[in-house]
């Protein structure tokens, strides 16, 4: 099954990704991970960063002749702005640049300095940073190319933005939301959340939001509940939550049922065992139901200000105002394509665990035989 590691800094010479488990035979090229990198990058309220980086990649292994070979694959994202930082961030030597000491409320600076015992946040910050997402994307864009060739597509949309709102059905027009700079499918709700990000420029503040991912084409059955670590929720929320910034995950309708009664907490059942509504959210007690898998996560507003917080120097003890790192207004357009990774990465593995297969075309037709029995 797959299963994914990344290395890499923020600032350092590129990242790596290496995803074992696959299949042999899954079609790939750079040009698939260049599109998905590129729409991580994109995004209304993204910093100068973003403009100059351009992610340039190199597959070191894994992959011949465009297909997996059922090997691991090694994939490289370089660092083009490596040139200005080859000092700072050096692997050998004693270290060269001024030292980052005021750690900011927010981000995992004064957690990591003390504990790894360091006086330089940048031994935490570089790793800890966003930048870091990269990685997961090129593990993402395997994973969804394998759903793809069992019919299930995943794909996000923002619904919220700062105190602007929408209330949208699941996300299922990619055209429409990839259209929009905000990627919200609604004209109108798009146009408000990018006058609240510049307004938040202006103020030299930042804006946190909320965001759905939506798997469509989820037979029956996946995930499984008879252990708490193989319930299909469970690892959903987990790998969502795992994105940076993100403090808050929902599966359907979960925080709005919880204020509610039974009647009107669940999904009742037509006699063809499709669901009348969907506050469940395409998943029951651990288990894939058929029904579309909706996820919300709630992104913080980011922690790297204009305008910075109040902290400590933890040289010399003294109150002080927080680094100013360069960082972008709003990066929720982006934390939705990153939990579109996220999300499929969790549904290829459990595919996978479901009906095995070395080749994708054992797996494709593991899926079809299935999908013929149930009916799906």
């Amino acid at each position: 099954m797959i299963r994914f590691l990344t290395a890499g800094e923020s600032h350092g010479p590129g990242l790596v990704t290496i995803v074992e488990g696959l299949p042999k035979g899954l079609q790939i090229g750079t040009d698939d991970f260049a599109a998905e990198l590129a729409r991580r990058r994109r995004g209304y309220g993204r910093g100068g960063r973003m403009k100059i980086e351009q992610d340039e990649l190199e597959i070191l292994g894994g992959v011949r002749h465009g297909r997996t070979l059922g090997s691991p694959v090694a994939v490289v994202i370089r660092n083009t702005e490596w040139e200005n930082w080859s000092q700072i961030m050096s692997v050998e030597g004693d270290g060269a640049g001024k030292k980052v000491t005021r750690p900011r409320p927010g981000h995992a600076d004064m957690a990591g300095m003390i504990k790894y015992d360091t006086d330089d946040a940048r031994d935490i910050l570089e790793r800890a940073s966003a930048r870091e997402t990269a990685a997961r994307t090129v593990a993402g864009t395997l994973a969804r190319r394998l759903l793809g060739e069992v019919g299930i597509d995943v794909l996000s949309q923002v619904v919220a933005i700062g105190d602007v709102r929408v209330e949208l059905p699941p996300p299922a027009d990619r055209d429409a939301i990839e259209a929009s700079e905000v990627r919200c499918p609604d004209p109108d709700a798009s146009a408000r959340m990018m006058a609240a990000i510049d307004a938040a420029t202006e103020a030299k503040d930042t804006l946190g939001g909320l965001v759905e991912v939506a798997a469509h084409g989820v037979p029956v059955g996946i995930g499984s509940h008879v252990h708490h670590d193989r319930r299909l929720d469970g690892l959903l929320a987990g790998a969502v939550m795992s994105i940076p910034g993100i403090k808050g995950v929902e599966i359907g309708s979960g925080f709005e049922v919880a204020t509610g009664p039974g009647s009107m907490g669940h999904d009742e059942i037509r006699t063809d065992r499709t669901r009348m509504t969907n506050r469940a959210g395409g998943i029951e007690g651990g288990m894939s139901n058929g029904e579309v898998i909706l996820v919300r996560a709630a992104m913080k507003p980011i922690s790297t200000l204009m305008q910075p917080l109040q902290t400590v120097d933890m040289t010399t003890g003294e109150p002080a105002q927080a680094v100013r790192e360069r960082s972008d207004v709003c990066a929720v357009p982006a934390a939705g394509v990153v939990a579109e990774q996220m999300v499929a990465l969790v549904l290829a593995r459990e595919v996978q665990r479901k009906f095995g297969g070395d080749t994708i075309e054992d797996l494709v037709e593991a899926v079809s035989r299935y999908r013929a029995r149930i009916g799906s």
